[in-house]
């Protein structure tokens, strides 16, 4: 973030991306950026749509930059999904982070082995992080010049850069604190890294992009929006688009619902917002309404739980009142994670996404699943998916940027 910080800081247009199924550094990346990053992520999408979408939409951009997801060859299956795997797919220049906080010169065989593994990934450099002193930084330096690795700087232990949760780092009093603290580290990166020879070495021909016929669709598609509903894949939205017009709403100013043929209600941390949300009672009459009169609902995780009966907290101590649209009701109470990446099959139609959750379903038997779901590792999962008339709701995030949405009613 500070990077992405620091190049706009500069004047510089930069395209943000992100390794991997996760909507919450996209919204980081945006934050820092004041662009909206992409996914790039090979068990969701084929090779050539993570091409065009690398191409299409870095190519006005002066620099592009794709966060990496856990370690550089950490994948679904070996290197599989890996930050290793889309960088070798478009021939992006790696830049490694090492944690040096209590390592010196045992750096180097992790360095050699990092730079020397693959062939087909191009490591152009480290930048060390945490680093307590310049004599400390000497150490590192002297490991990157024995094993041929450039250093291009480092970043000070600086305690006051300590993150908020995620969850709370989503939410609106928090952003004026990460603000200040994407300067700080552009401050820092500014200071102790030399970002004009790592732009120098980075520099390459971009890669040609074929232009995607839009679809001209006639529908109207209203999306929630705000503070509670928000985590959507930027491509996911483009092929909305190009099926029609987008109408966007927010639940927790009580907007109403708009006339639409499909609405989305994308996840998000409803359960914060859980007080509001139970007194939009006119919003809900107008979800059931529209339901029960056949219309296509989408909802997925946090927009699921806004459909079902009620929400209880964490501590279990207060549950709220959701639409009761579909006869389940949902817990924090003791909740573990779920997630993963998910698949199912519908209608002869492969479907792809990702479950990342807290919450769960009481009594799921209230209402059968419609569809089996599998691991990366082709493995049944108990996720469900529900369908009431024409809702179809669960607790994954589909992506669907090279898909039409409206086949999922095929089930």
């Amino acid at each position: 973030m500070g990077f992405l910080r620091l190049l706009k800081r500069q004047g510089i247009q930069v395209q943000p991306f992100k390794c991997g199924p996760d909507y919450i550094d996209t919204r980081f990346h945006s934050l820092a950026s004041g662009a909206a990053s992409i996914n790039l992520d090979t068990w969701l999408a084929s090779e050539e749509h993570l091409r065009y979408l690398y191409s299409s939409y870095g190519k006005d951009a002066d620099v592009c930059v794709v966060e990496g997801v856990m370690g550089l060859f950490d994948g679904y299956s070996r290197m599989k999904g890996s930050s290793a795997e889309v960088a070798a797919l478009m021939d992006i220049p790696v830049l490694l982070l090492v944690n040096a906080r209590s390592i010196a010169y045992s750096v180097a065989p992790l360095l050699s082995g990092l730079a020397n593994f693959s062939p087909n990934v191009r490591i152009i450099g480290v930048v060390f992080n945490q680093v307590s002193s310049i004599s400390h930084y000497a150490h590192l330096q002297e490991a990157c010049q024995d094993v041929g690795v450039e250093c291009f700087g480092y970043l000070p232990n600086t305690k006051s850069l300590k993150m908020p949760s995620r969850q709370l780092g989503l939410a609106f009093g928090a952003k004026k604190r990460m603000d200040l603290q994407m300067d700080q580290a552009a401050e820092l990166i500014d200071k102790h890294v030399n970002i004009g020879r790592l732009l120098e070495v980075c520099e390459r021909p971009f890669p040609g992009c074929e232009e995607k016929l839009d679809s001209s669709g006639n529908l109207t598609i209203a999306v929630a929006r705000d503070a509670a509903f928000n985590f959507v894949y930027r491509e996911n939205i483009a092929q909305l688009d190009r099926l029609g017009k987008i109408l966007y709403f927010s639940p927790l100013k009580g907007d109403a619902l708009p006339a639409a043929d499909l609405v989305y209600f994308p996840g998000g941390y409803p359960e914060l917002y859980a007080y509001r949300l139970q007194k939009q009672e006119r919003l809900m009459n107008e979800l059931k309404k529209y339901v029960e009169n056949g219309g296509h609902l989408l909802a997925e995780c946090g927009g699921m739980i806004f459909l079902s009966r009620s929400l209880v907290t964490r501590t279990g101590e207060k549950r709220y009142m959701m639409s009761g649209i579909l006869p389940l009701d949902c817990t924090m109470e003791n909740a573990r994670l779920h997630l993963g990446y998910r698949k199912m099959s519908i209608a002869g139609s492969e479907w792809r996404g990702h479950e990342f959750h807290y919450s769960e379903v009481v009594l799921p038997e209230a209402i059968p699943s419609v569809a089996t779901q599998q691991n990366a590792k082709g493995i049944d999962v108990p996720t469900p998916l529900y369908r009431y008339k024409n809702v179809i709701a669960g607790f994954t995030h589909w992506y669907w940027g090279e898909k039409d949405i409206m086949d999922l009613w095929n089930l």
